[in-house]
């Protein structure tokens, strides 16, 4: 059920989603929000309050910095107490990088957070911009019969799909159906109504307040293994100077060469503390650096388990950690434990079973 006394703020970042073609010459413009209604008459029927907010510049997503990140979350915490909920305007090349970011840097969220975009602007014709708007303002004022919101947590609306934002990933340039979260369920999935799986969706602690984070440091590199990969690569990754974190994109289920110059190339960043994160390339499953030989190697030379998380995830929560000073034996313990939902381990999905 929809409130009738929601009050939702719609942010516009940038993006698609808020561009119109100019009739005269066919180029793309930022849209007018001052005149919303006109191009979405719908919204008129909702029976809850709609304000709009929009930076100035706007950025493209492409362009986005762990300060843009600083930006929304300043933005929501100002108009925090002032709302029900919130729906972000966010291009989507980086907007799983950007719901991951603000999953970590808002603790103990209350309210909706909910991100979506669009493949076409929204004065195409066959734009998908309408119709995902719509429903991600549903959804942010959406609240059960005790007035809780039903989806108190950072997530994206795309096509149909509500997911948790730090469990997503673009996946498709070219079609509607933009993102998908292939480790964890659906938080919803949109219809002639909207159905929620109220089993999957964080609950907060409402007898605590929620917290603003703002400290954020970049210091992280990446790794992705590939047949052939050179010891000068690894060595120079692996030797970067003021680098705080590696992520290791391994084969399979964490593996990579038991080489005698890779594994001393990796404990001897290790020994400088940088911290390495075993991520898998693969969509679907999860690190166990237990099955096999080649992954045990690594648990012994000091790298740890990023388990099932998304490489946007892992990325925004290293930044996360390391810019709350986090020592490095803090840092490796938070890794491996979810702090808001963005990873499952082994014996998670063995108790999920019993």
């Amino acid at each position: 059920m929809i409130d009738v006394n929601a009050h939702i703020l719609l942010i516009y970042t940038g993006g698609t989603i808020g561009m119109i073609e100019n009739p005269k010459t066919g180029s793309l413009e930022p849209f007018d929000f001052a005149h919303l209604t006109s191009h979405l008459p719908e919204l008129q029927r909702f029976r809850f309050q709609v304000d709009h907010i929009v930076f100035d510049p706007v950025f493209d997503s492409s362009e986005v910095t762990p300060e843009h990140w600083k930006r929304i979350v300043r933005t929501i915490e100002k108009h925090y107490n002032q709302y029900d909920g919130f729906v972000i305007l966010h291009g989507t090349d980086t907007m799983a990088y950007t719901a991951s970011a603000l999953s970590f840097m808002i603790e103990n969220l209350h309210k909706p957070v909910v991100l979506t975009g669009a493949q076409l602007p929204i004065g195409k014709l066959r734009t998908d911009a309408k119709e995902n708007l719509i429903t991600a303002l549903e959804i942010a004022a959406d609240k059960d019969i005790l007035g809780n919101p039903i989806v108190p947590e950072v997530c994206i609306f795309f096509q149909n799909d509500l997911l948790r934002g730090n469990r997503s990933t673009k996946v498709n340039a070219d079609n509607f159906n933009a993102f998908k979260s292939y480790n964890y369920p659906n938080l919803g999935k949109s219809g002639i109504q909207i159905r929620y799986d109220r089993k999957a969706i964080l609950q907060p602690d409402y007898d605590k307040k929620t917290i603003f984070h703002y400290y954020l440091d970049s210091r992280i590199a990446s790794l992705r293994l590939f047949p052939g990969i050179s010891k000068y690569t690894v060595e120079t990754i692996l030797s970067l100077k003021d680098i705080r974190a590696i992520i290791l994109e391994t084969y399979g289920s964490g593996n990579a060469p038991l080489s005698p110059w890779f594994l001393d190339q990796i404990r001897n960043a290790v020994r400088r503390d940088v911290i390495i994160v075993n991520i898998t390339q693969c969509k679907i499953g999860m690190v166990d650096m237990q099955r096999y030989e080649t992954g045990r190697e690594l648990l012994k030379a000091g790298v740890i388990s990023g388990f099932d998380s998304t490489f946007e995830s892992a990325v925004a929560k290293l930044m996360f950690l390391i810019g709350h000073k986090y020592d490095k034996e803090d840092i490796n313990i938070r890794m491996r434990v979810p702090l808001v939902g963005e990873i499952t381990r082994p014996e998670d999905r063995v108790n999920e079973k019993i």
